[in-house]
């Protein structure tokens, strides 16, 4: 890929954050290139697009850090610091992408937007929900944990499977985090006779703390499927260097799972008690009446 050649993987590695603007780049071509061709309904076809031009370079810096994991010792801190950086680097990809679609949802028209990210508008449609009347509720976490952590599972086994394609679930998300909170942040400030990036602004301070625990427990899962997956293509499933692999990267599945623990618990809170956040939801459904 051309924008492979200006950041080489190498880079990559040692600047993860870099990837916030292959993230974006490659997300703005993507839509680009999927209303030119499958105007119909180019929503899926942007994720898979943006998908399928990282995967080259995610499986270069995934197979470096595969060899790695047979070098270090095992332990719930080794895992983590060991494979800091592969997991930088999706988080930043994953911003970059989410910004694109939170500002084209923010200053496209309403009917725009509902064409052009048909799928993700569709997801908020039985999504943003508020809670209410506690400090912490019990049943809202135990729903919010379940629901998260299917999420995560399917993340997984998709890695599992196919190692570094599992990006298109990152991607994904996203796409419909983006598109949620950049209609959520338009809709009100219509109503409102807002600014529409004032509003989303107030929105990200609400979300961003869940959303990057959120996002993190998916990420770190897609890291570890995809290191067994790796190691499952290069070594002997009975040897010595494959069960290391696979036990350094079970223990890091059990972070992901405490990360998103995390993320909930966090949630959970905000959807109880910021009432910037839900009033902002309350106010974005009114302006649809």
């Amino acid at each position: 890929m051309v924008l492979e050649q200006i950041y080489s993987v190498e880079f990559l590695k040692k600047s993860p954050k870099y990837g916030f603007l292959l993230g974006m780049a490659y997300t703005i071509f993507a839509a680009m290139f999927s209303l030119m061709l499958f105007s119909e309904d180019p929503a899926l076809v942007i994720v898979g697009v943006v998908s399928m031009l990282l995967m080259p370079s995610l499986y270069q810096i995934s197979s470096y850090y595969e060899s790695k994991a047979k070098q270090h010792a095992i332990g719930v801190w080794n895992v983590l610091v060991n494979n800091k950086q592969f997991i930088k680097v999706y988080i930043y990809i994953f911003f970059g992408s989410f910004i694109v679609f939170a500002l084209f949802s923010l200053v496209m028209p309403a009917m725009a937007t509902n064409h052009l990210f048909k799928q993700q508008v569709s997801v908020m449609a039985g999504g943003a929900t508020t809670a209410g009347g506690s400090y912490f509720s019990i049943p809202l976490f135990k729903d919010l944990f379940t629901h998260n952590m299917f999420v995560m599972t399917i993340c997984f086994l998709l890695s599992l499977i196919a190692g570094n394609g599992a990006i298109f679930m990152i991607i994904w998300n996203a796409s419909v985090w983006g598109t949620v909170f950049g209609v959520l942040g338009r809709n009100t400030a219509v109503y409102l006779q807002a600014h529409p990036g004032i509003i989303f602004f107030l929105i990200m301070l609400s979300v961003f703390p869940h959303v990057l625990l959120e996002i993190s427990s998916y990420i770190i899962a897609v890291v570890a499927g995809t290191m067994i997956s790796d190691a499952m293509t290069k070594e002997n499933i009975m040897s010595k260097a494959f069960a290391k692999v696979l036990a350094s990267n079970l223990l890091l599945l059990l972070c992901a799972i405490g990360v998103l623990a995390i993320g909930m618990i966090v949630e959970t809170y905000v959807l109880n008690n910021f009432t910037t956040y839900k009033t902002i939801i309350q106010l974005s459904s009114r302006a649809l009446l």
